[in-house]
């Protein structure tokens, strides 16, 4: 853990301006942590704002010694590269961070521990390599025990990966937390482990085990009225395995379904189209309940992410064009507000 005072620095070398710094921006709106920079040597002497149009003004700096020297003592890797492995040319920048003191924040799949852990310094008694993605050694096989919990427990679903599941359950969580509801948010993915400090790295977990590591994080947040499970993956990309454990696991009570608003099929592979919403939604709602054997859930908001189009009045046209479609509340908690759904929520 990296207490909340620690300044971090965040390593986005080559990806400020590509879907793979996400985590980078997650710690950028999330963390509660005071954050010195971002790194990515091309657009060194700009702000984030200025140079890649998000909303935020952390300066940009060529390198670790840069950041080192503006007071930052913890290194956040802020890129997730495909497959999540650690790149050998980050080896000398990150593993110079270690040396100069500071701590790591590692949410590849690589154990950062074993590399870097000589390089810890002794002297400095809360310097930590945190690799996020470790899970524990086991979980028990899941049995359903959420089903008999009497909250309501939100799973957010997304049309794809990387289309804001997270974001939009932060955003509806810290909504109804700020007005004195019981709720949790449980953290599935890197990103969300960095910036709430705890949850279960679901990615990492033997398949046999997923959705009993689920039900294990349920139900440590049975005291919570409403309680949210993060997202992974969709059931749509033939590459994802993720849903049916937080399914399964989280006995889920009601869904929202995430959707990138510029987008008719998957980002990748791009040749498979994304269906109407409806009959995603159906699917999703009937594998969930399993035909009536399991508890049914029924999705009462959809939260389309609308960053990536630059015409705001479209965009909030399409928002209110797929809730006329579906007759779901359907919102971008980003642009808009998140809460349209926190009250479909409240209200069902």
């Amino acid at each position: 853990m990296i207490a909340k005072d620690k300044k971090l620095a965040i390593y986005m070398e080559g990806n400020l301006d590509t879907d793979y710094g996400k985590m980078g921006f997650g710690v950028m709106r999330y963390s509660s942590n005071p954050i010195t920079c971002a790194i990515d040597s091309r657009y060194a002497g700009k702000s984030v704002r200025e140079a890649v149009g998000q909303p935020f003004d952390i300066p940009v700096v060529s390198t670790v010694e840069e950041a080192h020297k503006m007071g930052a003592e913890v290194m956040v890797l802020g890129t997730a590269p495909s497959g999540g492995k650690f790149p050998t040319e980050w080896d000398a920048p990150i593993g110079g961070s270690v040396k100069m003191g500071m701590s790591l924040i590692n949410g590849l799949h690589d154990d950062l521990n074993a590399r870097y852990g000589h390089l810890l310094d002794a002297s400095i008694s809360d310097q930590v390599i945190w690799d996020v993605r470790k899970p524990d050694p086991s979980y028990p096989i899941a049995i359903a025990r959420a089903s008999e919990l009497n909250n309501k427990r939100i799973l957010l679903v997304g049309t794809d990966m990387a289309v804001g599941k997270m974001t939009a359950g932060l955003e509806i969580y810290k909504w109804l937390k700020d007005r004195g509801h019981s709720t949790a948010f449980l953290a599935t993915g890197q990103i969300g482990i960095t910036v709430t400090g705890n949850g279960i790295p679901l990615d990492a977990i033997k398949v046999d085990q997923a959705c009993g590591a689920v039900e294990h994080l349920v139900m440590g947040a049975a005291d919570k009225d409403i309680v949210f499970v993060e997202g992974q993956g969709s059931l749509l990309h033939p590459g994802s395995t993720a849903t049916l454990p937080l399914m399964r696991g989280s006995c889920a009570t009601h869904l929202i379904l995430c959707h990138r608003g510029d987008k008719t099929t998957l980002r990748k592979p791009e040749h498979i189209k994304i269906p109407p919403l409806k009959d995603f939604i159906e699917l999703n709602e009937a594998l969930t309940g399993v035909c009536g054997s399991l508890t049914s859930a029924k999705c009462v908001g959809i939260a389309v992410n609308t960053a990536r189009m630059k015409d705001e009045i479209a965009a909030k046209e399409l928002i209110a064009r797929i809730e006329e479609e579906t007759g779901i509340p359907t919102s971008d908690v980003i642009l808009q507000s998140p809460e349209k759904l926190a009250l479909a929520i409240l209200n069902n």
